[in-house]
């Protein structure tokens, strides 16, 4: 029975260390003491059930009741009896929960905050797994099995998180594991009675078994190896978006993950947006001199829960790709350009930014596939970290009036059965109904409800939203007019298919702000979506609804204008709205540019919130240079520190009081003035030490078998010999320091510091420029020092731990025991 408790005890704990790795998708620790309450009544509910040695059936019901009550006094409704005993209220609460918690995993990105939905499904499961646990682990007596559900756990944030999961709380997770395992080996064993090594010796019962020895050293090896092992190999550590931590405006945050049909670009889209940090993340350069925006996703499945991605499914981009540049269409101007991307390390995700209509690549393998349907280039076995590739595209401008001319789509054609589904909101519809109502074509439909997301009708774009409560997030953001492109993009969508007209969601880059010739850098800044439609015998073409002035690089075109620009500053086809560099007011106006610059992008947007303080990262940085810089000064300054105590050494004369008694009679005192011997010495000594320091440093060969009157030979011989006085030098520093070792009386009354400077200068002057540099900037003489210095203490550190570990062997209560029984 006690080896029951033992095992049920470690078994829920070993529990709770494997949970150690859904830290890293919340914001706040209440998971983990809810987990630890609900993990303790199933443990409490094992013990109990035990202690009337009921069947394993018994045991699993008793821990699964202990799991309800510790979930109903977590999370209760207010129907519940005594606080803890659920009701048929509770349950349905519970349901309620479970159902909400899939709305806030798509509505939040990692880290998420306490939600009582994710906080549920989190113990819930938690404590789900240690029902499991201890089911194997003491009931069946398989340890081993029960790695599985701890296994699980661990894959949770190994599928959403958006970089690797850290190693530490896998190897906690791991760690508990084993701990798991070696319990039950240790019961085992103690069943069995003894202990054997490898020969077949027994082993006392006080003495620690080398097997287990071995064992213990496998497992940390075996553990080492599995957190080390991911992290080296390359595309084992990466997320979907690794080093990806900021956006802002038109930004996409964290939030991507598992494979191309898995890509929540909506979540990574609500991702911490409001952080000032820029990273950059492209470098395009195009044959076009105004390009439309770049493209890496699209999301077309739209639910009652928002849009969504689906997995592509294409060819591979070596072979041939569709090419439109030869369908013609009146008012559709189609030109071949190229461009070249060179994507940073900051970028890692199975998708590649590519320019609408690209119709060949280079320099990429077989691993990337192209969707012409999504136009998406994507990977299941690689990633976009660090790629650059070249391609050629088609690049489509349109007028208004070959829009216009577009047929509505046959009803029954697939495209438009798929890319017009829309949920069931009355109040969407009626609006789209009234604002389509004296629309004649497929164009003038879009174009009505295009417009109406301007300034004129109440809406401005802002980073902090308002929560509604209608329950439906268009209608919030339609009664509320205040968003960003996510919603911008995603709410003319939805309208537009209400109209009846394919739409869907892209995401990709602006054209950003920072110009180089004929390159661009596009930062994490210039994330963003915007609405593609479909019109019959043209294709898919861009709408950008979200505000020009919250957007940078924003680019506006003659069939989507801007609709809060002044008449006369609608640009022509396929040019960029942008203001008026010479006109003040507009200047004024150029949201990009605040943006760029550090302007909070609420208060440009018509916020209430106050701007920014000046960002504290470049006096950060200039701390931290200056922190480097004096650390790696230390080695000089020590060094330094050494050469001018070596090099005053202070009188080695010394005086003495004679008493009045023995001044010959006179009644003066007198004063006898003497030679210091050891501080002669010493001299001596400190002299011949910076010798072979500055031997040291200027990689001059040190011999620490020979004599000083050697070494001093061999330097006047070998590296003094066209320097006559450096030669006598060096023999004077000889001589000293063979007086001060050996002889009874040092050599005393010598110039030493005089000798050494000259040798030091000589062999200053011999040495090349890189050595001197070295010599003064880190000194190898203090650098040698200081690695002997931590060599000694580490062995002096393990010769203390291993006395110290020999003299509690000696007082071990095992040791006790066994000489106690022996009697």
């Amino acid at each position: 029975m006690i080896a029951h408790r033992n095992m049920g005890l470690v078994a829920a704990a070993a529990t709770l260390l494997a949970a150690a790795p859904l830290s890293a998708i919340f914001e706040r620790w209440t998971w983990l003491i809810q987990a630890v309450i609900a993990v303790a009544a199933v443990a409490a509910a094992a013990a109990l059930s035990r202690l009337g040695r009921t069947p394993l059936w018994v045991q699993a019901l008793a821990m699964l009741g202990g799991l309800t009550l510790a979930l109903t006094w977590l999370f209760p409704s207010g129907a519940e009896l005594l606080a803890v005993l659920p009701t048929p209220a509770t349950f349905g609460h519970f349901a309620e929960l479970l159902g909400n918690s899939l709305g806030d995993m798509r509505s939040h990105g990692v880290k998420v905050p306490d939600t009582d939905p994710l906080l549920f499904i989190t113990v819930l499961g938690v404590g789900s797994v240690a029902v499991l646990v201890d089911v194997l682990c003491v009931g069946l007596r398989r340890p081993a099995l029960a790695g599985l559900p701890m296994l699980a756990i661990y894959s949770v944030p190994v599928a959403i998180y958006v970089d690797s999961v850290p190693p530490v709380p896998f190897a906690i997770g791991a760690a508990g594991f084993l701990w798991l395992l070696v319990t039950d080996n240790v019961d085992r064993v103690r069943r069995f009675g003894r202990r054997f090594t490898g020969d077949g010796r027994d082993v006392d019962v006080w003495e620690s078994s080398p097997l287990a020895a071995a064992g213990r050293r496998l497992a940390v090896v075996g553990l080492a190896l599995a957190v080390l092992v991911p992290l080296a190999v390359p595309g084992m550590t990466a997320g979907l978006m690794t080093g990806f931590n900021s956006g802002v405006g038109s930004g996409i945050g964290p939030g991507f993950g598992g494979p191309p049909g898995r890509v929540d670009l909506f979540a990574a889209l609500s991702g911490q947006l409001n952080q000032s940090q820029v990273t950059d993340l492209v470098k395009v350069t195009t044959t076009e001199e105004e390009p439309f925006y770049l493209r890496f996703g699209v999301a077309d499945d739209l639910r009652t829960d928002g849009f969504r991605v689906r997995g592509p499914n294409g060819r591979r981009v070596t072979g041939d790709l569709p090419d439109p540049s030869g369908q013609s269409v009146p008012g559709v101007e189609r030109t071949r350009q190229r461009a070249t991307v060179e994507v940073s390390r900051e970028l890692n995700m199975p998708l590649l930014p590519v320019y609408a209509e690209p119709v060949s690549f280079a320099e990429l393998g077989n691993n990337w596939f192209y969707d012409p349907n999504l136009q998406v280039v994507f990977s299941n076995r690689d990633n976009s970290r660090g790629k650059q590739y070249a391609f050629d595209y088609v690049r489509s401008t349109y007028t208004p009036q070959a829009l216009r001319r577009a047929q509505p789509l046959p009803a029954d054609l697939p495209l438009r059965r798929q890319q017009t589904v829309t949920p069931d909101v009355p109040e969407v519809r009626a609006l789209v109904e009234d604002l389509i109502q004296d629309a004649r074509t497929e164009y003038d439909k879009v174009r009505a409800i295009y417009d109406y997301f301007s300034e004129d009708n109440g809406f401005s774009y802002r980073l902090s939203t308002e929560q509604g409560t209608s329950g439906q997030a268009i209608l919030d953001f339609l009664e509320n007019k205040v968003g960003y492109c996510q919603q911008y993009a995603a709410a003319l969508a939805w309208m537009i298919r209400d109209a009846g007209i394919p739409a869907r969601v892209a995401f990709g880059f602006t054209n950003g702000s920072r110009r180089s010739d004929d390159t661009r850098t596009l930062t994490n800044r210039n994330l963003h979506a915007w609405t593609e439609v479909y019109f019959d015998q043209i294709g898919w073409v861009p709408f950008d609804a979200t505000p020009a002035y919250g957007v940078p690089g924003s680019t506006r075109s003659a069939w989507a204008p801007d609709t809060d620009a002044p008449e006369e500053s609608t640009p022509q086809t396929g040019t960029a709205d942008t203001p008026d560099e010479t006109d003040p007011s507009a200047e004024a106006d150029r949201g990009p540019d605040q943006f760029e610059d550090g302007a909070d992008p609420g208060a440009v947007g018509g916020s209430d919130t106050p701007d920014q303080q000046a960002p504290v990262w470049p006096w950060l940085a200039a701390a931290g240079v200056l922190a480097l810089l004096l650390l790696l000064a230390v080695p000089a300054l020590r060094r330094l520190a050494l050469r001018r105590r070596r090099g005053r050494p202070a009188p080695a004369i010394r005086t003495v009081d004679v008493p009045d008694g023995d001044s010959a009679g006179s009644g003066e005192p007198v004063v006898l003035v003497g030679v210091d011997l050891d501080r002669a010495r010493a001299d001596a000594h400190a002299a011949w030490d910076e010798l072979i320091d500055t031997l040291v440093d200027y990689r001059i060969r040190v011999d620490r078998t020979e004599t000083p009157r050697a070494t001093a030979d061999r330097l006047a011989r070998e590296r003094l010999t066209t320097d006559t006085e450096a030669g006598s030098a060096v023999r004077l520093l000889g001589r000293a320091e063979e007086r001060a070792r050996y002889a009874r009386d040092p050599l005393t009354g010598e110039p030493l510091p005089a000798a050494l400077r000259t040798v030091r200068g000589a062999l200053a002057g011999q040495a090349d420029r890189r050595t001197r540099l070295v010599a003064t900037v880190l000194p190898p003489s203090v650098l040698h020092r200081w690695r002997t210095a931590v060599a000694d203490g580490s062995s002096r550190l393990v010769n203390s731990a291993g006395q110290l570990r020999r003299r509690l062997q000696r007082f071990s209560p095992r040791r006790l025991i066994a000489s106690r029984a022996a009697r």
